[in-house]
């Protein structure tokens, strides 16, 4: 404890730091791409700041504890990109619970979906962080110019910016329960491989996406355009489905299935969708993102 403080003074900042830890988090994981893992090492980081500073310099400790977790984690962000290119096949969001926090912290669910957070990563950490600062957050510029270290007008660019790519890369949104309503139809073609239902709802440019980091069974390529990915559904319908359990869940803000075996989760599947259709159908296989996903599910 610095000179001075007061015996209470911990408890308080303790209480301060409790307070802004969900949005602390919710930056993070966001501007990491989807690593809840490090999202949460750069919450653990941030309080260890939190408790080493001369808090009674700091007038707003709110305003501080988004300062330093969002800077940590855009230099994190900066070396996770070195560590995925030794990553196995497709890489994907780890995903999260949000039935308890839809927003995950933040005034609005933006940027949260998994296929969001895919796209994303084609910004750059610092392009991406302005984009969700402002878009999920709701910060205005200048507070996002303070946070990144630059101009105003800087900070306005690099917004448009990522407005510009979400834009060019992504179709109108469906509602949550058009979403559940086709993710339903696509799960019942899928497990009893029917070739004709999956054709009707995927897009002619659909891709698929399994993580698994090099496990058996899941692709390490991803699978591109309506005609592979429905065959490729039905030949692994059978082996896939036959002991399986599923069950319905919330990841990300939208409806997903998590598919079990012997007790074991060994897929989640989300899926993202326009209204053409199905685009995205990612499958979440790497134990090490499935287990604290599952972990985290309420019951």
């Amino acid at each position: 404890m610095h000179a001075g403080a007061h015996p209470d003074d911990l408890g308080q900042a303790t209480k301060e730091f409790l307070s802004a830890r969900p949005q602390l988090f919710g930056i993070a994981y966001r501007v990491l791409g989807g690593s809840a893992a490090e999202a949460e090492d750069v919450v653990q980081e941030t309080w260890v700041r939190w408790q080493n500073t001369d808090r009674a310099k700091v007038h707003e400790p709110a305003a501080f504890l988004t300062t330093v977790a969002t800077r940590l984690a855009i230099n994190l962000a900066q070396s996770a990109r070195v560590r995925r290119e030794s990553y196995v096949g497709p890489w994907l969001p780890e995903p999260v619970d949000t039935s308890h926090d839809p927003q995950l912290g933040a005034e609005r669910a933006e940027a949260l979906e998994m296929a969001v957070l895919l796209l994303l990563e084609k910004l750059n950490p610092v392009e991406r962080t302005a984009y969700v600062l402002r878009e999920a957050f709701d910060y205005p510029y200048g507070r996002i110019a303070e946070i990144l270290e630059t101009t105003e007008a800087n900070t306005r660019q690099l917004v448009s910016r990522g407005r510009r790519h979400m834009a060019a890369e992504r179709k109108e949104h469906v509602t949550p329960a058009a979403h559940r309503q086709l993710l339903e139809v696509f799960l019942s073609a899928a497990r009893t491989g029917d070739l004709s239902v999956l054709e009707d709802v995927l897009t002619a440019d659909v891709v698929s996406y399994s993580d698994g980091d090099g496990i058996r069974g899941a692709s390490k390529i991803p699978v591109v355009g309506r005609t592979h990915v429905s065959r490729y559904l039905v030949a692994f319908a059978p082996r896939f489905w036959r002991q399986a359990d599923i069950r319905w869940v919330e990841a990300n803000s939208r409806p997903a299935v998590l598919v079990s075996s012997g007790g074991v989760a060994v897929a989640l599947l989300s899926v993202d969708i326009s209204a053409e259709g199905i685009e995205r159908i990612m499958w979440v296989m790497n134990p090490a993102k499935l287990a604290p996903y599952v972990a985290s599910l309420s019951g």
